[in-house]
């Protein structure tokens, strides 16, 4: 069983020099509820099957697989709700830990989040300054709910 421990931020500005080689995302949800979601996720050229329990103090049970990038594209056109999360991925490694960063795009265009998985719920680490307010218990940006109500309707 994996479990995912995952941090979410705002940022203060964006860390444009650490931006490079971005991924393209795009990603739906086959089941969206609040105790599970089955997503399915074209991230470049790869396709990713993922199942994610219910979010309790920041962690949850996720199972991720790979699958053909053309059953992934089937799947987003034909059993997805849409709008689709379109965004672009940058990874960040510092001091030995690994940020993401996300720039949304479509309905969310505009929302910029930064991630960090953690090996526990009480693991330090130290905030880059381009860290802002955390969101991780916020539901609107779970990217589940982005879906129900983007970023550009708040």
């Amino acid at each position: 069983m994996a479990i995912e421990i995952e941090k979410k931020f705002l940022l203060k500005y964006l860390p444009s020099s650490l931006l490079t080689h971005g991924i393209l995302i795009c990603q739906g949800y086959m089941v969206n509820k609040k105790d599970k979601v089955v997503r399915i996720r074209l991230s470049g050229d790869k396709g990713f099957l993922t199942v994610k329990g219910i979010t309790c103090n920041a962690s949850r049970k996720e199972y991720e697989y790979p699958v053909p990038q053309q059953d992934a594209m089937e799947m987003l056109s034909l059993f997805c709700k849409k709008p689709l999360i379109e965004k672009t991925r940058y990874q960040i490694a510092l001091k030995g830990l690994e940020w993401v960063v996300d720039l949304f795009s479509g309905s969310n265009k505009g929302l910029v989040v930064a991630e960090i998985e953690l090996d526990s719920i009480d693991q330090p680490f130290e905030k880059p300054d381009w860290i802002g307010k955390e969101v991780t218990h916020d539901i609107r940006y779970f990217n589940s709910n982005l879906i129900k109500a983007p970023y550009s309707t708040w």
